[in-house]
């Protein structure tokens, strides 16, 4: 009688051990379920979601690094025609976009609008310098006035620079040349971000995720319109994804992820690269590929933005993108850090540029459950051109068209230890917890299930022997 309590013990230990087991294999369906409908409600854009509170608050800071390039041979360059030498000077640091989202309004079709309210305040201790250092570079107006005007006004041009005792290069303070200066021959305001302290970008139109969570955040329209007006092509006109602070959850390393930067006037991909550890949290890391600013030839998809063919040697050169077009008409190029993936004849005739991949490149890391971006570094360089002229003086001995870099921007920021352990705590621990909870259920279900049916079995062939 013993011995069959012992086996109706085991058997039942048997079974409540596979029901644990079957109960964890269950909860990892259901538990993932549970994960993405949660994840998918907090991800989208209403009042009372976490997406809502990252999208609609300003606290996590923003910077905007700025190297000059500083010309130390400007006479040469005038009066013998030699290469621009640069040497690289910074950063000067300033705090950007440190102003919530305004005027945002809700709107019937599932969209958010709102602006971007611009603003930069120096921060002296992440600086080499004060905003009163000086800068030799490339006199703004003199370059832009020569590629606006005709030839035949080149001869009053030049009288103008000569009246007002300018010439191809100036000396200039960081502080003018970021934010403005008054010039003599524009009898204006210029500068290379001028205006921007107290303008807005914008508005934007974006979708909410509410209908369809795909399509959180992506952009609906910019300024009002859905595509742009600079290109005068379907293509390069297209407005594509969002503005990389944030993209749809459950993030698919193999699929690009798309957003678009007012900054540069267009659309941009950015595929992944590695999977990284930023404090504590998984992230997937998307930078820029060669293709984004490579020539017609090599990316045939770029021909649309190839705008003038004899600065740019008939759409040959890579590495720079035209910004005439959304410029008023400046000779403004962007390009990545020091011509990073660009034609090798930029670094040739302008001397003392050193690309560097880690250093200059774009990149996104990006937590893959939530799609929210988590650390990024915006790098992009600020050239302009100018070129040989007869009848302009301090043109007159320049051999070719020549892309001169003013200076360049990185825009970082990246989340900080106080978020990053909030991050941890209300999302990833519970993550780890539900899979931990299934693990131990399922193994612990499989231990017992096993033990005990061998031991029923044992107990039986133990008991057949007694009876023998």
């Amino acid at each position: 009688m013993g011995c069959f309590s012992i086996k109706c013990g085991l058997l039942a230990g048997s079974v409540f051990g596979a029901v644990i087991a079957i109960l964890g294999g269950i909860l990892i369906p259901v538990g993932d379920m549970i994960i993405e409908r949660t994840v998918k409600k907090e991800a989208v854009i209403e009042p009372g979601t976490t997406a809502y509170d990252n999208w609609a608050a300003s606290e996590i800071a923003i910077y905007r690094q700025f190297w000059f390039f500083d010309v130390k041979n400007p006479q040469q360059v005038v009066q013998e025609g030699a290469f621009p030498e640069v040497q690289e000077k910074g950063p000067y640091t300033y705090k950007t976009r440190y102003l919530p989202k305004a005027n945002v309004t809700f709107n019937p079709n599932n969209t958010a609008s709102f602006v971007l309210p611009l603003g930069a305040i120096f921060e002296p201790s992440m600086s080499v310098g004060p905003e009163e250092d000086t800068v030799t570079s490339l006199n703004l107006a003199v370059a832009g006035a020569y590629s606006l005007l005709p030839p035949a006004s080149h001869i009053l041009l030049d009288m103008v620079i000569n009246s007002t005792n300018s010439s191809l290069f100036q000396h200039r303070t960081v502080k003018e040349l970021l934010w403005g200066y008054y010039d003599p021959i524009l009898k204006d305001t210029i500068g290379l971000f001028s205006p921007y302290n107290g303008t807005t970008d914008g508005p934007y139109n974006v979708f909410t995720g509410k209908d369809d969570i795909s399509k959180v955040s992506v952009i609906d329209r910019w300024r009002g319109e859905t595509k742009l007006s600079f290109w005068n092509d379907t293509y390069c006109d297209m407005i594509n994804g969002t503005d990389g602070s944030s993209f749809a959850p459950f993030v698919d390393k193999d699929v690009p992820l798309y957003f678009f930067s007012s900054d540069i006037c267009r659309s941009v991909s950015a595929s992944y690269e590695a999977t990284m550890n930023l404090k504590g949290i998984e992230v997937y890391r998307y930078s820029l590929l060669p293709s984004t600013l490579a020539s017609p030839v090599d990316n045939p998809d770029n021909k649309c933005f190839c705008r003038n063919y004899e600065t740019t040697k008939n759409c040959t050169l890579a590495g720079a993108l035209d910004m005439s077009s959304c410029s008023d008409g400046r000779p403004i190029f962007i390009s990545l850090p020091h011509f990073l993936q660009g034609s090798e004849y930029l670094r040739q005739v302008v001397l003392g540029l050193h690309p560097d991949e880690e250093h200059h490149k774009t990149f996104l890391d990006v937590e893959p459950i939530t799609g929210f971006t988590l650390n990024f570094a915006k790098r992009i360089q600020v050239n302009m051109m100018y070129g040989p002229a007869k009848d302009i003086t301090v043109l007159n001995k320049v051999k070719d068209h020549t892309l001169l870099p003013l200076a360049w921007m990185n825009e970082t920021a990246t989340l900080d230890d106080k978020t990053a352990d909030m991050f941890k705590r209300e999302l990833l621990s519970r993550i780890d917890m539900l899979e931990i909870v299934q693990q131990v259920l399922l193994i612990a279900g499989v231990i017992i299930f096993c033990v005990c049916l061998i031991a029923f079995f044992c107990v039986r062939r133990k008991s057949k022997a007694n009876l023998g």
